[in-house]
């Protein structure tokens, strides 16, 4: 399995992050493999890195107006370091997307998908290291 099959929103703009004792961000949403990124493009202003295994619990909480219709809605992500963060979307369909992608991200079983290095050898082995104390 890759993690293109895991990530259905890669990037999502005019996200409002929420955290408490903290002024709201406007910013971009970037999921990667390993990292949801939120950043705001603005000097002064701090990025938000988490790493997906760091998520505890997703809570999607969709607006629902007077007219029944539902637009958007916030996205309340637990931490496993006691950390709330919420994050409001303008788009049911993004929202959705956003909390699916964030969901399958967070819960991955495969140890070997936890790391977000690898190295791939690209020159040929000469010598394979037993010989060489002989």
């Amino acid at each position: 399995m890759e993690f293109i099959e895991l990530i259905l929103i890669n990037k999502l703009d005019g996200v409002i992050l929420k955290y408490p004792h903290q002024d709201n961000v406007d910013g971009t949403v970037c999921i990667t493999g390993h990292h949801l990124i939120l950043s705001s493009r603005k000097e002064g202003v701090h990025e938000l890195w988490l790493l997906h295994k760091n998520i505890d619990c997703i809570e999607k909480k969709e607006n629902k107006p007077s007219s029944g219709v539902t637009q958007g809605g916030s996205l309340f992500l637990k931490c496993k370091d006691l950390r709330i963060f919420q994050l409001d979307i303008a788009n049911s369909t993004e929202l959705n997307l956003v909390a699916q992608t964030l969901e399958n991200l967070s819960s991955l079983q495969d140890p070997g998908l936890f790391y977000p290095f690898f190295y791939r050898h690209m020159h040929p082995i000469v010598e394979d290291g037993y010989g060489l104390y002989r």
